[in-house]
């Protein structure tokens, strides 16, 4: 993982020392001292998430957090699509010698994709699945709101939980299952905005139920165990709890806890010939999950990449990165996420809310 993050970190610097000689290039007839304000700005911004980062913990005020991150991720994902068409343009140049603007048609066309980008963010898709199951519960038919990866913290905040949370109880769900990531990269700003009022909020007469996930770990677990303690939600750490109506949800605590249990000794807890449900919030070894004959099992994590070309990494990493799938036996659905991590961009991507209407087999 560490490999991983600094050849990450060593593109994203890479990346920004492109922009930089090629916008230098651009103002090469500039004053000495404008490049130097222009230089100084340029790097604040390209260095900002990273510096956040290593501050998560430290209790600034909220407006001050809040900014460096939006601004250092929002720069993120800048890069990423500046570096693509100024490679593009630069290219072209080299058969049209006459295209000299090259670094503002990649910079118009990155505002548009941001943009655009945006809004698709803020209307996240409402995705419908209906599943009759093999096996007999009470209910005959369960509503369940099934959400992952809401990052509550900086990038998503109060107001934005309250969209969130209006928005799943217009649903009107009669269970609402969390497939982990509820909270981002420290529970510093969720604690000082407050955000348990809104959670508080959330209505499903059958209860609510969460599995953590890797940035639960990240944001010391621990701390979220207790600030959900504030909540109506139910973390479930590798436990189980049966429902009134029989169904059984499986809680598996996130890969991040190299001691978790396996998935077979948690279905030791259970019977057999009731519907079991299982969250765990990355979604590997899948095909070993499906040999077990569990019923369902709700995952996130993958984002499906956020924005492109990245899904096309995540499709190719897990054995599905997104959406609905009959196994051999298990139902899995896969969240792209509620909410997102980092750069408030969805491009070629959902954020989305499902609704999955699971009904009985008929009663033995």
């Amino acid at each position: 993982m560490k490999m991983f993050f600094l050849i990450i970190m060593g593109a994203y610097l890479a990346g920004n020392i492109y922009i930089f000689v090629r916008l230098m290039q651009l103002i090469s007839n500039f004053a000495l001292g404008w490049k130097i304000v222009i230089s100084s700005l340029f790097w604040a911004l390209a260095l900002l998430l990273m510096i956040s980062m290593f501050l998560r913990d430290i209790p600034l005020p909220t407006a001050i957090t809040k900014a460096m991150f939006n601004l250092g991720s929002i720069w993120m994902v800048f890069t990423l699509y500046m570096v693509l068409l100024l490679l593009v343009f630069d290219i072209a140049k080299i058969f049209i010698p006459s295209m000299q603007w090259g670094f503002l048609y990649a910079f118009g066309l990155t505002a548009l994709v941001l943009s655009y980008g945006y809004y698709n963010y803020r209307h996240p898709k409402i995705e419908h699945i209906d599943i009759t199951l093999d096996k007999y519960f009470d209910e005959g038919e369960v509503r369940i709101a099934a959400i992952s990866d809401v990052h509550l913290g900086n990038g998503t905040d109060k107001q934005a939980l309250q969209r969130y949370v209006d928005m799943i109880n217009a649903q009107k769900p009669d269970l609402i299952l969390i497939s982990g990531d509820l909270i981002d990269n420290s529970i510093t700003p969720v604690k000082q905005q407050r955000m348990e009022e809104e959670l508080s909020e959330l209505q499903a007469p059958m209860g609510i139920y969460m599995a953590a996930g890797n940035h639960e770990y990240i944001s010391r677990i621990e701390q979220c165990e207790e600030f959900l303690q504030n909540t109506p939600i139910i973390l479930l750490r590798d436990s189980v709890v049966t429902l009134p109506c029989g169904i059984q949800i499986v809680g598996r605590d996130d890969l991040s806890n190299r001691r978790r249990k396996s998935l077979e000794k948690l279905l030791g807890r259970v019977e057999s010939n009731k519907p079991i449900i299982v969250l765990d919030h990355q979604p590997y070894k899948l095909a070993e999950t499906d040999a077990t004959g569990v019923d369902m099992q709700l995952s996130g994590h993958t984002h499906r990449g956020q924005v492109w070309p990245l899904s096309l990494l995540t499709d190719y990493i897990y054995e599905q990165s997104h959406g609905y799938r009959k196994w051999q036996h298990t139902h899995i659905y896969v969240s792209s996420g509620l909410s997102l991590w980092g750069p408030p961009f969805r491009i070629g991507t959902n954020s989305e809310l499902a609704i999955i209407n699971i009904k009985s087999a008929t009663k033995p």
